[in-house]
């Protein structure tokens, strides 16, 4: 069967839930069904880096 794909809206909201919205990561693992793994890597993958935002 597989594992499910996400689509990138998805994961990017499912990001901001965490770092915008302050919501704990496993609060948002269980309302959406996604495994913590996959959110935390997530988050690294779509969240901006300070260092980068400050140069901007």
């Amino acid at each position: 069967m597989g594992h499910p794909r996400y689509t990138e809206d998805f994961k990017i909201d499912a990001v901001k839930q965490i770092t915008e919205r302050g919501y704990s990561v496993g609060d948002v693992s269980q309302r959406l069904g996604v495994s913590t793994h996959s959110l935390y890597a997530w988050v690294k993958r779509h969240s901006t880096p300070l260092d980068s935002a400050a140069k901007r």
